[in-house]
């Protein structure tokens, strides 16, 4: 009975989140950031969350790491870590396990670096937090972190400011700080934002390299999905706080299945063919949290509804149904024509 209960353990994700909902109250009316979100994630793998801004990816992930609890945020259902409800537990058993067990890499390092202290006295910090060890065992520690990370000259740069640092540099610092606890899950919120693209690519080698070393689970939330495609393994794509598709990389590149989805991908550029005509840019803006339309959020914006009969798109929101094994999408289009829907498009834009 034990050897199957611990058998029955080993099965169970390294990261579950079950019906995540992450509600503001306001003046204005209640904000649902996060309206119902499920996806899991096994140690060594990457899952990116892709949307545009106001979708709620960065709410859900910050949800994670618990740094609402000290807002007005109400929030329900699960989020397991290695069987542990991180919504449930003490706010001293989630400070402990921030920073330790999971950290984050944030969108602006600028802003999430600290001006007054160097860089090396915010990673000693972090370090001593979470282990007792001396100020020069740490400073070793951080020194050997930069070096980790590609930053030139570590023993200078650790004594170093944040403004001394440029934007990639700056990254690589906030990458180092996120990892000198070896954290089993990472999530990275926008980590090539406003770099040039050589240095995205480094940033994400980096980021490929370390997961290699530390087995680290990571989850990389942004709005590129070039930057999914190299980095990923599974793509959760929201809209309006809720998961309108889901599935592997390949899965969700090649034979997408919801129409915000085939949007996404008609406003990249593509290296991998020939293309004459402009990209295709989504009409229209993401719908207010407050006031979502009704039935499918994303039907004022779809330029198939005519595909479904009646007002459906407008009534009825779809439900997130698996249209494979692990693959799913929220849409009232019949599965079968929103795969010929999108061979057509991507035919005729070649």
């Amino acid at each position: 009975m034990i050897e199957d209960t611990l058998a029955a353990d080993s099965r169970k994700p390294f990261l579950q989140v079950k019906d995540l909902h992450v509600h503001f109250p306001t003046d204005d009316g209640l904000v649902k950031a996060v309206d119902g979100i499920d996806f899991t994630l096994e140690r060594g793998q990457t899952v990116g969350i892709v949307g545009e801004s106001g979708s709620g990816k960065s709410v859900a992930s910050l949800a994670i790491l618990g740094l609402h609890r000290r807002s007005k945020a109400k929030l329900s259902g699960q989020i397991l870590l290695e069987g542990e409800d991180l919504l449930t537990v003490s706010d001293q058993r989630i400070r402990s396990l921030r920073g330790s067990q999971m950290a984050m890499v944030f969108q602006d390092p600028l802003s999430a670096l600290h001006p007054y202290y160097t860089i090396g006295n915010q990673i000693v910090e972090a370090f001593r937090i979470h282990n007792d060890v001396s100020k020069d065992v740490a400073r070793k520690r951080a020194i050997e972190m930069l070096e980790r990370v590609g930053i030139p000259n570590p023993n200078r740069r650790v004594d170093q400011y944040p403004h001394e640092f440029s934007g990639g540099m700056r990254q690589r610092a906030m990458i180092a700080m996120a990892l000198v606890n070896d954290p089993k899950l990472l999530i990275a919120d926008e980590p090539t934002t406003a770099l040039d693209v050589t240095v995205q690519a480094q940033i994400l080698e980096l980021m490929k390299d370390l997961q290699k070393e530390f087995g680290s689970a990571i989850i990389i939330i942004t709005h590129d999905l070039g930057v999914v495609a190299d980095v990923a393994d599974d793509i959760l794509v929201m809209y309006g706080g809720r998961c309108v598709e889901k599935g592997s990389v390949d899965e969700v590149f090649y034979t997408p299945q919801h129409p915000y989805t085939w949007g996404l991908l008609a406003s990249m550029p593509r290296l991998d063919r020939v293309r004459t005509d402009r990209l295709d840019p989504i009409p229209g803006n993401p719908p207010s949290l407050i006031n979502l339309p009704s039935g499918c959020a994303f039907n004022p914006r779809c330029a198939h509804r005519s595909e479904v009969s009646g007002d459906r798109c407008k009534i009825e929101m779809p439900e997130l149904l698996e249209t494979s094994p692990d693959r799913s999408a929220r849409c009232h289009i019949d599965p079968l024509r929103r795969s010929e829907i999108y061979a057509l498009n991507a035919g005729q834009k070649q």
